[in-house]
């Protein structure tokens, strides 16, 4: 699997506020900490059986991590030419889909989540060990960006969004390895070398 990560902490980069509500629209932050049971109000985890599994599991009282938002979608050409190229995929025609997901992480461990300095070899090791993962055509990203959270008091502090994408020959194959390295990831974010 191609691993890598990177910083997203200027002064014009978006900051990740928990819990947050969109505008003019009944989507908002799901603590699924407090109630596991509300996975089935979000959309996208009722659309693709990967997605609820990874925010099943990365919610658990055991995880280091706990999410607050996620998305899924059918990569268009230009991510796909993109990735294609990241994977060192000579010809459009080897790998004509391709599928992604995000998911935002904030670490339940408070100096992890107020220190950029705790999380920068924590991403370096999740990162080596990713790249071990037997995925040819899946890339993993964690991008490092500001966050603000207010349950009961305001901290500043910083999240990881968690990407990854997939090719295949076609849609359903896209999606398979989609799926498949999604699963590998979940599992390396639960073990031991994600707790800082």
């Amino acid at each position: 699997m191609l691993a890598e990560w990177s910083t997203e902490t200027g002064q014009h980069d978006p900051v990740l506020v928990l819990p947050w509500q969109a505008e003019g629209s009944a989507h908002a932050f799901v603590d699924l900490r407090e109630d596991p049971d509300a996975l089935d109000s979000i959309p996208e985890a009722d659309e693709h059986a990967a997605l609820l599994h990874a925010l099943r599991s990365l919610n658990v009282s055991r995880s280091p991590v706990y999410t607050a938002k996620c998305d899924a979608w059918e990569m268009d050409e230009a991510e796909l030419d993109a990735l294609r190229m990241e994977l060192l995929i000579e010809s459009p025609e080897e790998a004509p889909e391709g599928f992604a997901s995000y998911i935002d992480l904030v670490w339940r461990e408070r100096n992890a989540f107020l220190s950029p300095h705790k999380l920068t070899p924590l991403l370096d090791r999740l990162t080596r060990l990713a790249g071990k993962l037997e995925h040819p055509t899946a890339k993993l990203e964690f991008i490092l960006r500001p966050a603000v959270t207010d349950f009961g008091m305001v901290q500043e502090g910083y999240a990881v969004s968690l990407y990854v994408k997939a090719v295949g020959q076609d849609a359903n194959d896209a999606y398979l390895h989609w799926a498949d390295a999604l699963s590998d990831v979940v599992v390396l974010m639960r073990s031991k070398d994600a707790i800082p």
